[in-house]
């Protein structure tokens, strides 16, 4: 009978475990923590698209200088694209939340917005430097329709904030049933 106590009699297989742990942990964190996406593409959009607005309203706010000019040069640029979006934003918390959909739409913006801004202070003065390129970046696309493709790349919905709050995401998104004339009359 050995006295190696549990593990120790052979010293390859618990570094063997510990780097399969670390290697699994790793493989599911970004799991656990990834965005919920909506139920459609549409919606998915939207919400991205405000976050992508936000961030650099945080930019401009937090890094000032010349980026509260930039910022506004954004707005007047992608006026159109804004405001559509704002107008889906709109009527996706009324399509999900009813009579409450306005106050659930401004508690989204509020914790979207705070939720941004923390990470701002958080980053501290990197803050400023991680994002300065944003608005070169943002204002260099070809054409308006390019926004919310862009806005996508950037995974500014990951920081506390959930895509679609209240809503079903995709993955669990049940089939819509329609009804045709017969069945309603019934």
């Amino acid at each position: 009978m050995s006295t190696t106590p549990p593990g120790h009699g052979r010293p390859g297989r618990a570094a063997a475990l510990l780097g399969a742990a670390a290697a699994l942990s790793m493989v599911l964190a970004p799991a656990a923590q990834a965005v919920q996406r909506c139920g459609t593409d549409v919606d998915q959009a939207v919400f991205e698209l405000e976050a992508l607005k936000t961030e650099l309203m945080v930019v401009a706010t937090t890094c000032k200088g010349q980026n509260e000019d930039r910022y506004n040069a954004f707005v007047n640029r992608y006026r159109p694209a804004l405001v559509e979006s704002n107008r889906r934003l709109g009527q996706y918390f009324s399509r999900v939340h009813g009579r409450s959909g306005q106050r659930q739409n401004d508690i989204f913006i509020t914790e979207l917005a705070n939720a941004r801004s923390n990470q701002a202070r958080q980053l501290g003065g990197d803050y400023c430097v991680r994002n300065a390129g944003l608005f070169e970046e943002v204002m260099a696309l070809p054409a308006v329709t390019d926004l919310p493709a862009y806005a996508a790349t950037k995974d500014l919905l990951s920081s506390g904030v959930t895509a679609c709050p209240g809503g079903t995401p995709a993955a669990a998104a049940p089939a819509r049933a329609t009804r045709t004339r017969s069945s309603r009359a019934r």
